[in-house]
C-alpha cells in the first residue's frame, strides 16, 4: 500500500475503499463494470470508442465460450471481400476468430433469417408436430420463393424445415411461425429473446423468412451465434447437408400431395468446389434486392474441427462463392 499516502483517518479509510472498488471491479456478481445491455451496438463484446470523427463504436467480441477477436492473428490479408460488406470466419473448437470484416454491422439478412426460425420451432416443437396453414401461407411478394402451400395443408414440422432450409420456402416459415409462435407477431417476439438469450444484440427480427422489413437485420457475427446455437441440433445439421429431398404432405380433405425440392447451396450441388481438406457440411442462402446475396456455412477440415463463416451483402452470386472460398482458404 506504499502508493497510497494517508494524511488523516478519514482520508485513509476512503483512499483504501476507492482502492478495493477499483481493483475488484467485475470480482463479485454485484460490482459489475459493464452490465449486460441488450441495446448494445455490438454483440457479446467489450468495446472502446476509438475516435469521434464519425462516431463508429469499435470492438473487441467477449465471451468465454465463443470466438474470440484477435487483431494480430487474423488473415486480412488472405482474403478480399471487396465484393461483400461483412464477413466472419470462426474457428468453433479454437474459440478464434480467423477473418472478419465489419462483422457487427446491421445488415439485412434475407433468408438466413431462418436460420434462426428452424431453432426457435426445434427448441418449441417436435420434428412430428403436425402444422396446419392458414390463408397467410398466400404469399404475393413479386420472387419470393414458395413451397406451393395453400389454407388447410398439413405438413409436420420436420418436412416443413426441410422446406424452409433447403429451397427456402417462405411460406413453409409463415406456416411454422404460425403454429410454434401463434402468430408471425408472437414468433417474432420469441425469435428476439433468443437473440438476447445469445447476445446477438445486433439482430432484430420482425419476421420468419427474411423478406424485406424495417427493423429486420442482424450482423455477421450474430449470424454465427444464431447458427452455432442451431447446429446443436441435429435435425438441423442433417438437413443442411441434404441436396434433395421429396415428401408427401395432406390438403385440407387429407389427400396426399407431393413436394420435391433442392437445396439453394452451389457447395452442395456442384457449382462451387470448396478448397482441398474442407468439407462444406451445409449452410444457408438468403437473396434479396435489400440483402443482396448472403451465406453461411458449416465446414469442417481434415481433422474433422467444425468452422462458421458467414458473408452478408455481397454484389454479385458469383462473387458470394469466389469471396466465400476465399475465406475458406485460410483454414488451417
Amino acid at each position: 500500500m506504499s502508493g497510497v499516502k494517508c494524511t488523516s483517518k478519514i482520508k485513509c479509510t476512503a483512499a483504501l475503499t476507492f482502492l478495493v472498488s477499483a481493483l475488484c471491479v467485475g470480482c463479485g456478481r454485484n460490482n459489475l463494470a459493464m452490465a449486460y445491455d441488450s441495446d448494445s451496438s455490438v454483440s457479446a463484446f467489450r468495446f472502446e470508442i476509438t475516435g469521434t470523427e464519425d462516431r463508429e463504436e469499435k470492438a473487441k467480441t467477449f465471451a468465454a465460450d465463443l470466438c474470440l477477436k484477435d487483431e494480430s492473428s487474423l488473415a486480412s490479408d488472405a482474403v478480399d471481400l471487396s465484393e461483400s460488406l461483412s464477413g466472419i470466419l470462426c474457428d468453433v473448437n479454437g474459440k478464434r476468430i480467423i477473418y472478419a470484416k465489419d462483422e457487427n454491422l446491421q445488415l439485412a439478412p434475407a433468408s438466413l433469417t431462418k436460420v434462426m426460425t428452424a431453432l426457435i420451432a426445434l427448441q418449441n416443437a417436435k420434428p412430428d408436430q403436425i402444422l396446419t396453414a392458414s390463408e397467410n401461407v398466400k404469399i404475393t411478394e413479386s420472387g419470393a420463393t414458395l413451397a406451393g402451400l395453400e389454407a388447410g395443408d398439413t405438413m409436420t414440422l420436420d418436412q416443413a424445415l426441410h422446406a424452409l432450409l433447403m429451397q427456402s420456402a417462405n411460406d413453409a416459415a409463415v406456416l411454422i411461425a404460425e403454429n410454434v409462435g401463434g402468430s408471425v407477431e408472437g414468433f417474432a417476439d420469441m425469435m428476439n429473446a433468443e437473440a438476447l438469450r445469445l447476445g446477438a444484440t445486433n439482430s432484430h427480427f420482425v419476421n420468419p423468412h427474411g423478406l424485406t422489413a424495417e427493423e429486420h437485420y442482424v450482423s455477421a457475427y450474430d449470424m454465427y451465434l444464431i447458427f452455432q446455437e442451431a447446429m446443436k441440433y441435429d435435425t438441423f445439421t442433417q438437413i443442411i447437408h441434404l441436396d434433395t429431398y421429396d415428401t408427401i404432405y395432406h390438403n385440407s380433405q387429407g389427400e396426399g400431395k407431393e413436394y420435391s425440392c433442392s437445396t439453394t447451396n452451389l457447395y452442395l450441388k456442384g457449382d462451387y468446389e470448396s478448397p482441398e481438406g474442407i468439407t462444406v457440411i451445409g449452410g444457408k442462402t438468403g437473396t434479396t434486392n435489400a440483402a443482396r446475396n448472403c451465406l453461411v456455412l458449416m465446414t469442417k477440415d481434415s481433422a474433422g474441427n467444425p468452422y462458421v463463416s458467414v458473408i452478408l451483402n455481397c454484389s454479385e452470386r458469383q462473387y458470394l462463392y469466389q469471396e466465400m472460398t476465399q475465406l475458406l482458404k485460410t483454414i488451417r
